[in-house]
């Protein structure tokens, strides 16, 4: 193996890894802008708020639901934005839009600015979910590409963690300058960044794809590895053209990608489904009641705090094992453990409806294993998934109908949980959301294909029936026989 810069080696993935912090440095951003309501509003809606009169509990829901609802119709705005401007472009906007919001919260404390600012978080929302997932498989090979996609959970709750600890030490108008400044650092930072491979390619800009795809690999522009690759993301591209310009037809009307829509949309659900974001909604009250109704041993701020911790090193957990476990074992295991967890937290609550004195720990241990389950697996691996099953023809598309279906659904949770659970009761809510991680868990055992270190055309193989393998050899057969 030849030097390549200084120390680093040819092939090193260096160049690989750093791209992609970069790209997902907006989802950082947005895990900040996410993690700031859980402070911020505690302070907004005290005695002692920086503006006068203190927030609503009116207003507070207001603001939390508007990144929800904007973002459905943005997940659509990004990939539209990513096909026909580039994956650069697009993910300077997020960056752009980012700065917007806390603009717009540094100059005005008015209801409306608040509302409009949470508005355009969805905007930066649909970016970190559409263009980052997008952008950072395709600057990645097969053997990192697991690695590197599952960055963006990563990224959200270490900005979400970042938040919450800024938010406890310091005071308001500084949280605001202070994520200002990670948008702002982005949009300096990336300018230095390449484009996509895959869109140079398909905007026919071949010899800059070539010189993209050399650095990002570490290698020289004719070594046959960056040839190759190059290759073959012409060759898919290729086939892509002979089908419908009408995206959503083909992804409905063919047989193979109408399957791996449906497991792409499924695990997508799932990830929102689960019970983990009423449970991050409701974890204040269930520490209060583990703690037998005294006062709990930490602040509301402060169990944030190590809620974030607990999905942190969940995360970190999914990048390390994803491509030495797969993305199947990973999903399968991930699902059923919070299953487990959400049945044992309802089954909690059943049992102090009845009169009984369940473990005051139980509901604590399951919380924590909802929620680091949720980042350790559910989280990334749906989002891998969707990037690994679909060519560049219809990834945008794809990851843009599945997050704005995902979205819609957290924002019916976040809207109808509470009212739903105070009719049904809790243990019902929480057995609905352990029998979905369940039912999840069996549909990865029987559909959802393995993807780690597979082209499209070997995960395809596996969406087939046999009767369909069949039929296609039998094709083969005959075909020899006429030849011959």
């Amino acid at each position: 193996m030849k030097s390549y810069y200084f120390f680093f080696r040819e092939g090193s993935k260096i160049n690989q890894i750093l791209c992609a912090v970069l790209i997902n440095l907006p989802v950082f951003a947005y895990g900040a802008s996410i993690g700031w309501m859980s402070p911020m509003t505690l302070l907004l809606q005290s005695p002692n708020s920086p503006r006068d009169p203190p927030l609503t509990d009116g207003e507070v829901s207001w603001m939390g639901a508007a990144a929800y609802l904007t973002c459905v119709p943005a997940d659509y705005f990004m990939a539209f934005l990513g096909d026909r401007v580039g994956r650069k472009p697009a993910l300077l906007f997020v960056s752009s839009v980012a700065v917007l919001c806390w603009v717009l919260k540094l100059s005005s404390m008015e209801t409306w600015a608040l509302v409009l600012a949470r508005a355009l978080v969805g905007i930066t929302m649909a970016g970190s979910y559409v263009t980052c997932p997008l952008y950072t498989k395709e600057i990645s090979e097969d053997s990192v590409r697991g690695l590197l996609g599952s960055v963006v959970t990563l990224f959200h709750c270490a900005g979400n963690l970042f938040l919450y600890v800024v938010g406890d030490v310091l005071p308001y108008r500084a949280v605001l300058w202070l994520c200002l400044a990670l948008p702002t650092l982005h949009l300096v930072l990336f300018m230095a960044m390449p484009e996509s491979p895959s869109y140079l390619i398909k905007h026919g800009k071949l010899d800059e794809a070539v010189r993209v795809v050399a650095w990002l690999r570490c290698r020289r522009e004719d070594d046959p590895h960056v040839l190759n690759e190059v290759d073959l993301i012409k060759n898919e591209q290729e086939r892509d053209q002979e089908s419908s310009k009408f995206v959503l037809k083909a992804v409905v009307t063919d047989k193979l990608m109408s399957r791996a829509f449906r497991i792409a949309l499924a695990v997508a659900l799932a990830r929102e489904v689960c019970g983990a974001i009423p449970v991050l909604n409701f974890a204040g009250e269930i520490f209060t009641l583990a703690a037998g109704g005294a006062r709990p041993p930490l602040s509301p701020n402060q169990q944030a705090m190590a809620l974030g911790a607990v999905q942190v090193a969940g995360s970190v957990l999914a990048s390390s094992i994803v491509e030495r476990a797969g993305r199947k074992p990973l999903l399968l295991t991930t699902a059923l453990v919070s299953g487990a967890s959400m049945c044992a937290l309802a089954t909690w609550f059943l049992c102090r409806r009845l009169g009984a004195e369940p473990p005051a720990s139980l509901p604590v241990l399951a919380l924590c294993l909802c929620i680091f389950c949720d980042a350790a697996g559910l989280q990334p691996v749906s989002v891998v998934i969707t990037g690994e099953i679909f060519s560049f023809k219809y990834r945008g598309t794809v990851m843009a109908t599945t997050m704005a279906a995902s979205s819609f659904a957290a924002f019916l949770q976040m809207l109808f949980f509470k009212p739903v659970a105070n009719v049904v009761g809790l243990y019902a809510a929480f057995y609905f959301f352990g029998g979905v991680c369940l039912l999840t868990a069996l549909y990865v055992v029987l559909v959802v294909p393995e993807t780690k270190k597979r082209r499209i055309d070997e995960i395809y193989e596996d969406l087939k029936t046999k009767k369909e393998k069949l039929e296609e050899k039998k094709i083969v057969i005959d075909k020899k026989s006429i030849q011959e």
